[in-house]
């Protein structure tokens, strides 16, 4: 409780929130002191026994090891914290869907999530900027949103244009609630991964996808379709230009410009004859 009363400038406060929640069983009736490796190596076991990821296993562990840390660095609970060591993680994944796998997946979901699901897929926004999503944030008219800096991964603000599936639901959405564009029986949504979204994977047929694997979709579906790398970048409101190379090997087109600058010939005669054959399907060599 302490934990979570000092950390409310957290973006991460809600995800914690999930994490406490699930380490409740494990914890509750335990000391700070009687916390040892043994007992959170078997915590760590029972999170992948689950189906998660090592990334996601290793959250958890990550919050626990903040918080123990704390109890000894700043709270002066403990003399000393165990060691956790975080579970080795594989490369970055980029799961996302076909078209038709969308559409099968937004069939099947309830109205509040569905509408969530294809704004996501219109727009790329994290799901913590989805849910938090506010009215004075949208600007119908101009067809553009915003997300400030204070709620925006990388501390940047995010401009947002608004395409005609993102304008098609938040008008839509109109009325629905004062504040909040995105709700749930007329409260703000605080959780998207539910058992309703996991049943509607499992009846569309879609396997090992989460939530964040929508805005993998949407940036795949941008790169496959011609837009450039660095205009991605702008758009998902990534600081570092390394985070959008793992779409690249989506498509060629934005290099491929480069790629028609050397031909392979050893004399002027081929070289005019390759460059004839280029203007003739369309190429300006």
């Amino acid at each position: 409780m302490r934990w979570l009363n000092e950390s409310t400038h957290k973006k991460s406060l809600g995800t914690d929130k999930i994490h406490l929640k699930w380490l409740h069983p494990y914890l509750s009736d335990k000391k700070l002191i009687d916390i040892n490796r043994t007992m959170i190596e078997e915590i760590a076991n029972n999170k992948a026994a689950t189906g998660v990821s090592d990334a996601r296993v290793n959250r958890v562990l990550a919050l626990i090891r903040s918080i123990l840390n704390r109890a000894v660095n700043q709270w002066e609970w403990l003399d000393s914290a165990p060691k956790i060591k975080l579970r080795k993680e594989g490369s970055h994944r980029i799961r996302w869907l076909t078209r038709s796998e969308a559409k099968k997946l937004i069939a099947e979901l309830p109205s509040h999530l569905a509408d969530m699901t294809i704004f996501t897929l219109a727009t790329g926004l994290r799901q913590a900027n989805v849910k938090n999503l506010k009215w004075e944030h949208v600007d119908l008219e101009n067809k553009h949103a915003w997300v400030n800096a204070d709620e925006a991964k990388g501390a940047k603000t995010i401009s947002v244009p608004l395409n005609l599936d993102a304008l098609t639901i938040l008008k839509k959405r109109l009325g629905t609630h004062s504040k909040y564009v995105f709700t749930y029986k007329g409260k703000p949504v605080f959780n998207v991964s539910t058992k309703a979204w996991t049943k509607a994977l499992g009846r569309a047929g879609i396997e090992n996808f989460c939530w964040h694997d929508l805005r993998h979709t949407w940036a795949s579906w941008h790169v496959q379709n011609g837009t450039t790398l660095q205009e991605l970048q702008i758009l998902g409101g990534w600081s570092s230009f390394v985070m959008v190379l793992r779409y690249a090997h989506l498509s060629s087109s934005h290099l491929r410009v480069a790629a028609d600058r050397i031909y392979v010939t050893n004399s002027l005669h081929d070289e005019n004859r390759y460059k004839n054959g280029l203007r003739d399907s369309g190429v300006t060599a």
